[in-house]
């Protein structure tokens, strides 16, 4: 893309700042600022996206849901949250990135109360639908806020850098918050702690963050938001359904044929209009379109890597939740540094050369970590998880930097959100196709153990926790004859998980030569 042609867009949807909208952020303190007020409202969001998965066991007991219940309540949140991300990115943009925020940070709070005192799964329920709306506000009116404060790109490179290490560590120690707090409060509290922040986000952003919006040329295609937010809860629910394992079910297909529909009417709707809410000629740009495309390979490459890694710590290690959370600390610690190095690393690199270069270290990461087996190899691990953390957060660096550079800045909203929706589909697609693998590897290594009855060697090949509760009821050696069973064959469907994972990991270094191989 030329220069002019850049100059040119930037001219006709530069973002207007509304007047006394706060402290002016063209001073170097203010910008540094606002990133400060940004970053800690996305980790509240990110740890809010993890921390519930410690306290399911709690929940369930105490509130008695039903399977299909309890499914929602986990799932309640990333999906509302994911299926509203360009609706309210998209809406900011119109009328104003920093008042979506702030109505954002209310809804949190209000929806926070009311899931810590739920006292049904149904009302649970509602508040993690609630917590959702709340998060879809939030999460790309925080990146897009950033791509005004920061116009110089080197600044905002550092700046996304920042921000996307914050994403990490959130929803890496979202897990570890919860364990610490159910060591000593009800599960509650999980949501409760949200309410001191966001008491202290509302005034200082209302105070410290600029507003802005963009042009606002032609009216707000309200019909065209909810096609967008219709297709993708059908797309996100039916990838969702296929991590259950029934691939070929009515529960997968049904919901990914309506979204894929009303995606595809969305599509040609903003094809068909003078000011669309998104500009789908951008997603053709090889920048911007690479960069959204390598987003979701990599957090599918990761995302089930990530769940089945827990299950690997707790169930064959036998470490608490607590010793897990600190087991996953290096990851989060070089996930950190990435992002504060991930500025000079992209001017030196550049684009094209950093995202393929992560790409490649977090493959080789994983291919470190077929090592692990059924004893602790702690060196082997942290050595591991370092090396994925780094890899892992320098190629989401380089993405975002990319992707949001190429936007206009009177889009600014809907790129992140079309960023913020790539994420969340490559973790639903993730956990559907790695946990097949795991499954496909798992299974048939339980369900013919010698001596053990082949409808319990069944149950046993739904999962290891399950396989543990079957040796329980067996027994003798029969029970640890299944016990060690399950435990060979959960390594053995890491270790084919493991190798899935890096081909994915490859080929995203591959489709990153399609990135600039300089920064603009």
């Amino acid at each position: 893309m030329s220069g002019t042609t850049t100059a040119a867009r930037q001219r006709e949807a530069a973002p207007v700042p509304s007047p006394g909208a706060g402290p002016d952020p063209a001073g170097g303190a203010g910008r540094w600022t606002v990133l400060v007020v940004l970053c800690a409202s996305l980790l509240l969001v990110a740890v809010d996206a993890t921390v519930l998965h410690v306290a399911v066991p709690a929940v369930s007991e105490d509130l008695r849901p039903g399977s299909v219940q309890l499914l929602w309540i986990v799932d309640a949140y990333p999906l509302v949250c994911a299926s509203l991300l360009i609706l309210f990115g998209t809406l900011g943009d119109r009328i104003g990135r920093r008042r979506v925020l702030l109505f954002g940070y209310a809804l949190f709070a209000v929806a926070s109360a009311l899931a810590a005192y739920a006292d049904s799964a149904a009302v649970l329920i509602a508040a993690r639908a609630l917590l959702g709306v709340g998060g879809a506000m939030i999460m790309p009116a925080t990146l897009s806020i950033l791509r005004q404060v920061f116009p110089d790109r080197r600044e905002r490179a550092l700046a996304i850098g920042i921000w996307s290490a914050v994403a990490a560590v959130g929803a890496a120690v979202g897990p570890l918050v919860g364990g610490l707090l159910l060591e000593h409060f009800w599960w509650g509290s999980v949501f409760l702690v949200n309410l001191p922040l966001m008491a202290v986000s509302l005034p200082v952003g209302r105070w410290l963050l600029p507003e802005s919006v963009s042009d606002g040329r032609g009216p707000w295609d309200v019909l065209g938001a909810l096609l967008a937010a219709s297709g993708l809860f059908g797309v996100i629910l039916g990838v969702k359904s296929a991590g259950s394992g029934a691939l070929l079910s009515p529960a997968v297909w049904l919901p990914l044929g309506a979204g894929a529909a009303l995606l595809t009417l969305f599509v040609r709707r903003q094809r068909g209009r003078e000011h669309p809410l998104i500009d789908v000629g951008t997603l053709t740009r090889a920048a911007f379109g690479t960069s959204v495309g390598c987003i979701v390979l990599t957090v599918l490459a990761l995302v089930g890597l990530a769940l089945i890694a827990a299950q690997y710590l707790q169930l064959v290690l036998g470490l608490s939740p607590l010793e897990t959370g600190l087991r996953l600390l290096p990851l989060s610690l070089a996930a950190v540094a990435a992002g504060l190095v991930g500025s000079r690393l992209l001017r030196l690199l550049g684009p094209r050369t950093m995202v393929a270069l992560g790409f490649t270290v977090t493959a080789l990461a994983v291919l470190c970590l077929t090592g692990l087996g059924e004893q602790d190899r702690p060196g082997l691990l942290a050595g591991g998880f370092v090396l994925l953390g780094f890899g892992l957060e320098t190629t989401l660096f380089g993405c975002y930097e990319s992707m949001l550079s190429e936007a206009p800045p009177g889009q600014a909203g809907g790129a992140a959100a079309v960023g913020e929706t790539a994420y969340q589909l490559g973790a639903g697609i993730g956990i559907a196709l790695l946990g097949s693998v795991m499954n496909a590897a798992y299974g048939p290594g339980v369900r013919d153990v010698e001596g053990v009855p082949g409808a319990a060697g069944a149950d046993a090949g739904h999962s290891l926790g399950e396989a543990y509760e079957v040796a329980a009821q067996l027994g003798g050696a029969r029970g640890e004859a299944l016990r060690e069973a399950a435990r060979s064959a959960f390594v053995h469907g890491l270790h084919m998980t493991l190798l899935v994972s890096a081909v994915l990991l490859l080929l995203g270094a591959v489709a990153a030569l399609r990135l600039p191989r300089r920064m603009e």
